[in-house]
């Protein structure tokens, strides 16, 4: 990258390939986002989903120039301030920004096209959340993190039997892929920017389940929250959503869906440490747990799993790297 007369800050990455620089120039500022792998994915359909957030008056950031070929593209500068960062502040009323957000997840997935034309003027047309992509993702607890846990001897039975469990859990879905979903909607996805809530991290959306983003929202690793809390999300919720909603439907896959995604998160979380030497996440491994315990309690569809990952997984484990 060359950018003469323009200063440049490095802006500390996520967990994905990327990497970020504010970029400074006649005292205006952008954002550099610069992907060598993955740069379809993390550039052309990034941009592309940010387009169809704007067409459906959702705030997200506008690209300004890209460099497709330089690996780059160029993207407004929303600032620093997410919806986490706001958290931190004990006196804010959480319900009532949860509120606010739950209009836009609602607005999200009211969203009915899916082709957008990209900055190469072709079309992108974005996937089905299959329940082969689901597995997939659930399957990175099995490749990252039974290996850490799981002596070398007993890794193939513990993933044979996990897989037939997660492999089952996955049939008790029972919503359509329907639906527009961000695939990572939380709180630090959600940044501020002169009072409006912005989207961003956009790239891996789907089609898939309507319980999926709100599932994403309520059981988040990085905010602890208390049951009432969670409840109330939930319940606005339903109240907000105008859809003719199954809601024995709905509670079975939400619950079914956090804690698949949970245990994706626990295998990512662990590959960042391994493949990325990314090790701050690992600090986060044991509340994704207590999730997960949350989740399955009190919930039959669990039974199978429940014993599973009690058998080969207990407490001490999971406690692992607590902070």
């Amino acid at each position: 990258m060359n950018f003469s007369k323009s200063k440049m800050t490095s802006i500390k990455s996520d967990a994905s390939f990327r990497k970020f620089y504010r970029k400074i120039k006649n005292k205006k500022s952008s954002i550099i986002v610069y992907a060598k792998k993955e740069k379809i994915k993390n550039l052309l359909n990034y941009d592309s989903i940010n387009k169809l957030l704007l067409k459906n008056k959702i705030f997200a950031p506008k690209l300004l120039s890209e460099s497709f070929s330089k690996n780059f593209i160029e993207i407004e500068d929303l600032g620093t301030k997410t919806i986490f960062d706001i958290f931190k502040n004990k006196k804010v009323n959480r319900l009532k920004v949860y509120k606010k957000i739950l209009v836009i997840l609602i607005k999200l997935q009211n969203i009915k096209s899916r082709k957008i034309k990209n900055f190469k003027k072709k079309y992108y047309k974005i996937q089905n959340y299959s329940k082969k992509l689901v597995f997939n993702e659930a399957n990175l607890f099995l490749d990252w993190y039974v290996p850490q846990v799981i002596n070398r001897n007993k890794r193939s039975k513990v993933k044979k039997e996990l897989k037939k469990v997660v492999t089952s859990l996955i049939k008790k879905i029972q919503l359509p892929n329907n639906t527009f979903v961000h695939r990572d909607f939380h709180i630090s996805n959600l940044m501020i920017n002169n009072n409006k809530i912005f989207i961003i991290d956009s790239q891996d959306a789907v089609y898939g389940n309507i319980a999926y983003d709100l599932a994403s929202l309520i059981d988040d690793v990085r905010l602890k929250m208390s049951k009432d809390l969670k409840n109330m999300i939930y319940k606005n919720y339903l109240n907000l959503n105008k859809k003719k909603i199954n809601k024995i439907k709905f509670k079975n896959d939400f619950e079914i869906l956090s804690v698949l995604r949970n245990l994706k998160v626990i295998g990512i979380f662990t590959r960042l440490a391994r493949r990325d030497n990314k090790k701050k996440y690992l600090k986060l491994i044991p509340y994704t747990w207590k999730l997960i315990e949350d989740r399955m309690d009190n919930n039959d569809v669990f039974i199978d799993l429940k014993k599973k990952l009690e058998d080969y997984f207990p407490k001490k484990i999971r406690k692992k790297n607590e902070s």
